[in-house]
């Protein structure tokens, strides 16, 4: 099955688990899920993901955290709507407690590291 925008279907995958009361999910892999998925680890949303081998392919197990039993995850930029923002434009998520996830020039990094170090981007989603 094909997947037009598989960031989207990472979080949708995150999100049903999460409703579902599941402790784990997996998820096709690619290299942005996986610097998404360490975005997550590094602001203790989910608490560990490991890449597995499964015959050909591989996959992205993500072990969730107890302490965010329901994370509200939005895409923001999608394929046909591409988001970019300048560092001044970053915007804080949920008065701070949240966190968007953005790719720029230097990787895929959270909000909070983005303006820190002044750096734009497109803006992939925000999780709170």
């Amino acid at each position: 099955m094909t997947v037009t925008d598989p960031i989207a279907d990472l979080l949708t995958r995150i999100r049903n688990a999460q409703m579902a009361n599941k402790s784990l999910t997996v998820a096709p892999y690619s290299k942005i899920k996986e610097d998404i998925c360490k975005v997550l680890k590094s602001s203790n949303f989910i608490e560990d993901y490991s890449v597995e081998k499964n015959g050909k392919f591989s996959e992205l197990s993500i072990t969730f955290a107890n302490e965010y039993p329901s994370l509200e995850l939005k895409r923001v930029s999608r394929p046909g709507q591409r988001i970019y923002i300048k560092h001044s434009e970053i915007p804080r998520i949920k008065n701070g407690m949240g966190i968007g996830i953005m790719s720029t020039p230097k990787g895929i990094m959270s909000t909070r590291e983005a303006k820190k170090i002044q750096l734009g981007g497109e803006l992939l989603c925000t999780i709170s």
